[in-house]
């Protein structure tokens, strides 16, 4: 995330978009629960096929029928011709190259009385309401299936992707939600507030496949919502309460408000059906810029669909355009290789296709599958987990600001680009996880889901509660069944539509709580979970998503960026948890800036060790020295932290270098190893930082003033906002030996899979030799974190007997290092109990070195 939730800001908030469009209230819900599960289908299974008002505009005859698409498609990565560019390339072929204090407990939960009767009472309530309303829902989300079914008359549906898949999948029963108990006996004290979620998830579960025929159905809103292409013509469909009229615009009937005006059923959807042309052709070109034009509460405004598949931001113009994006069938990508299967401990190469080139520049889809592909695959890597993928219309936000959920960024090339990215990852036997964003939206109010229909409340809370102080960004309202719908079905749209193998889903400690973690420290005190200031929806939201998730893609991986802790986190749904296979560890990162803010002497080795394991039984863990965060102007990189402005001039080989350069690099590689040694069952780094890549990261960035002027903050320079990956290549250069220390680590991890070996063990951490020994699986890792002292004939204790050698050394000389040890030397242990190890072996540990030591078969 690239908004810290415990430390303030990393980078500024994409400003709202300038509208005079005010905010308001929606008026039209008869209260909050009314709007909460206002379900949207006509009770009596009718939605009128055509448009009484535009019937004439769908006459074949019609001006509006024959439009070509007038405007080019003008998107990075596209030829002269308009083609795409997403075919793949031949490239060359790629050659595959017991824990201490592992629980802690932090205060004792005090369960409250009190809260627990109110949440009690609010059980009784809500559950009346959902009943009542529920009572609403049977016929009319059949309605809308036979509707489709009327308008292709009975042929098959088509989707961007082709024909509906029908391979069966299920998604397991809610099960009892008990196990939690069994797992963690401190949650007992807070069982009102756990059953009560639970029983909220499985009333939620047990709606949902009353009335819209289980998860599996509910997540292809996709199917229903946006534009619906079948045999006989394109049915476009939108939810929008708020608005009193609406029509479908675009290059395709000139932009003509009164020639396909749109019809609203009484629980405010909003449809319309476009025949296909005389000659059988589309009636919206592929292509075509597309938008709705409503009269809202908040007057008349023209909206980018909120489903839509693709959407661009023509050349020097502010708005962006929503497309219809639907190639001919010979032109769509099609999927050449499987998807990998999900490796026993995941290694991430975080990145961003945008800033991904050396050059200053936008880099692009096909750029990063030809170029930083093999990279990540040399490098040992197993998976990526790419950034700004959904359509965001502020650059500088990282891609958290998201504008049009179900577009990929149209900055760096087509949605069959994409396609082309992910397929060529899967044939290097790479995963590829999206950084998917369904914590906020953006606050744009032209090219995003604010203020769609013309008020506040439509896919978020109203006041205060729907509004992100720090982001400056709009929150969903969990609780709206549309809501959830919208997410569940974007969810499923990227595993489906796209092959990507799972999520790393950004901040969830703000959809988890209403303070969002802001100016909250939390301590670990189970208190601090569950109470009123948890968001029981969006734990349900959470619940469900990663139900879709493993039930339908039991391959796919699904990561949770919280850094409060949360209890049951990565314990499945049907044991009582979120569900979630992976919790990011964010306290190292954390840690490590505040340690490099000290001088040496100052570091204690227990604490390092302590911020390491501390996560609960049975909870996986993602560990990072650290992420896109600590690179964002306003921080520094553990490289920068290290060696500041000597990187600039001390770098090369051919010169001599400094005390800050050799204490940088040392430690650069011991932090790296200690994180992946200790911190979790997976690892994450994000591209560049394998090296030490200087300096940071800085968007090219405006900032818009009320008086509606723009002023450049860095001079819109890419200059910071790229990858210098030729400096880790280069082999006169000190960023060679960092690399080269870095894809050893992952060869080690892959040869020795000792991230998730069931043996671990800390033998020593010793405060007055900064030494910090111990076991994982066959291997024995030694850290000697003192500024100037070397220990021969060092005694480190083992579990298992027998001859050990060196595999990996951090003073190598390959890796920069000073080469004091020699690798070729052999260990033998000697019986006889040493650090409650049952037998030891002697080395020489340099200062600031790390070395690992696996016992020879």
């Amino acid at each position: 995330m690239v908004f810290s939730l415990s430390s303030g800001t990393r980078l500024a908030a994409a400003p709202a978009r300038p509208s005079n469009l005010p905010c308001r209230r929606s008026v039209s819900n008869g209260g909050q629960r009314r709007s909460s599960f206002s379900f949207l289908f006509d009770s009596k299974g009718s939605v009128p096929r055509n448009v009484s008002a535009a019937s004439s505009s769908h006459n074949s005859d019609s001006k509006s029928t024959k439009v070509a698409a007038s405007w080019k498609l003008l998107i990075p990565g596209m030829t002269d011709d308009g083609s795409s560019s997403a075919n793949p390339i031949e490239s060359p072929e790629t050659s595959s190259d017991e824990i201490e204090g592992l629980q802690e407990v932090v205060g004792l939960p005090i369960g409250n009385e009190d809260n627990k009767r109110t949440d009690q009472s609010s059980a009784a309530s809500r559950e009346i309401n959902v009943e009542d309303e529920g009572k609403i829902v049977a016929d009319q989300t059949s309605a809308i299936r036979e509707s489709i079914t009327e308008e292709v008359e009975g042929e098959t549906l088509l989707s961007s992707g082709g024909s509906i898949d029908v391979k069966p999948r299920t998604i397991p029963p809610p099960g009892t939600g008990q196990r939690i108990y069994e797992i963690d006996p401190l949650l007992k004290a807070h069982k009102r507030h756990l059953d009560y979620r639970f029983n909220q998830y499985k009333s939620m579960r047990e709606l949902i496949d009353k009335h819209e025929g289980g998860l599996d159905a509910f997540s292809r809103g996709y199917e229903q919502f946006g534009f619906v292409r079948g045999a006989s013509g394109i049915t476009y469909r939108e939810w929008a309460p708020g608005a009193k009229w609406a029509a479908l615009i675009g290059d395709f009937n000139n932009w003509n408000p009164n020639a396909d005006v749109m019809t609203r059923n009484e629980f405010g959807v909003w449809e319309v059906f476009l025949p296909n042309n005389a000659d059988g052709s589309p009636p919206i070109p592929h292509g075509s810029r597309v938008k709705i034009r409503m009269d809202t509460p908040s007057g008349m405004k023209d909206s980018i669909p909120a489903w839509i598949k693709f959407s661009v931001q023509p050349p020097g113009e502010i708005s962006y355009n929503g497309i219809y994006y639907d190639p001919p069938e010979d032109e769509k990508y099609v999927f050449q290789h499987p998807q990998p299967k999900a490796p026993k401990s995941l290694r991430i190469y975080e990145s961003h296709v945008g800033m991904s080139s050396k050059e200053p520049k936008i880099n692009t889809y096909t750029s990063f599958r030809d170029d930083v592909l093999p990279r990540i695959k040399r490098l040992g890597y197993n998976a990526i987990q790419i950034m700004a993928i959904q359509e965001h219309s502020y650059y500088a936000s990282f891609g958290y600001h998201v504008t049009n959920f179900f577009a990929p960024s149209s900055r760096f090339g087509t949605p069959d680009d994409l396609k082309s990215l992910i397929d060529r990852a899967h044939e290097l036997g790479l995963l590829v996880l999206m950084d998917i964003v369904h914590s906020h939206a953006s606050n744009n109010v032209l090219d995003g889901l604010n203020q769609f229909d013309g008020t506040d409340t439509q896919y978020f809370h109203s006041g205060s509660r729907g509004y992100h102080w720090m982001w400056d960004s709009r929150l969903f309202n969990y609780g709206n069944w549309e809501v959830l719908r919208f997410l569940l079905s974007n969810a499923r749209w990227w595993l489906e539509e796209y092959k990507f193998d799972g999520f790393r889903f950004d901040g969830v400690t703000s959809m988890m709580y209403t303070h969002h973690g802001l100016q909250v420290g939390f301590t670990g005190n189970y208190n601090e979970y569950f109470g009123f200031a948890t968001d029981v929806d969006a734990m349900v939201y959470l619940m469900l998503v990663n139900d879709l998730i493993h039930g339908l893609y039991p391959e796919a991986i699904s990561i949770g960026e919280d850094v409060s802790g949360m209890p049951a986190f990565c314990i499945p749904v049907q044991e009582g948890g979120v569900g979630f296979d992976y919790r990011l560890h964010m306290a190292i990162a954390d840690k490590w800036i505040e340690l490099l803010k000290k001088k040496d002497e100052d570091w204690s080795v227990g604490e390092i060790v302590k911020t390491l394991i501390n996560r609960r039984w049975l909870e996986k863990c993602v560990a990072y020295a650290e992420s896109h965060d600590q690179a964002l102007v306003g921080d520094k990189t553990v490289a920068f932290w290290l060696m500041d402005k000597d990187m600039y001039d001390y770098m090369a080989l051919d010169r001599p270098s400094t005390p800050r350069i050799d204490r940088g690099i040392a430690l650069h590689k011991m932090i790296r190893l200690i994180t992946m040694g200790l911190g979790g069952e997976g690892y994450l780094n994000f591209m560049g930082n394998e090296f030490g890549h200087p300096e940071w990261i800085d968007f090219p960035r405006g900032e818009h003033l009320s008086d509606g002027k723009i002023v450049p903050r860095n001079n819109y320079s890419f200059d910071k906002c790229r990858r210098r990956f030729d400096l880790g290549d280069a082999d006169y250069l000190r960023y060679l030996g960092m690399q080269e220390f870095d894809r050893a680590m992952q060869h080690l991890e892959e040869t020795y899979g000792f991230m998730t070996s069931e043996h671990r063990y800390i033998s020593r951490k010793d405060e007055g030799d900064r030494m910090v020994i111990f076991e994982r699986g066959n291997l024995v890792f030694v850290f000697n974190f003192h500024w100037t002292n070397s220990y021969l004939d060092y005694r480190v204790g083992c579990l298992k007997p027998g001859k050990y050698k060196v595999v990996l050394d951090s003073d190598d000389k390959l890796f920069g290092g000073f080469g004091r040890l020699d690798p070729a030397a052999e260990y033998f242990t000697t019986d006889g109990y040493y650090d409650n190890r049952p037998r030891s072996f002697q080395v020489y540990t340099p200062s600031r070195t790390a070395v690992v030591y696996a016992l020879e078969d």
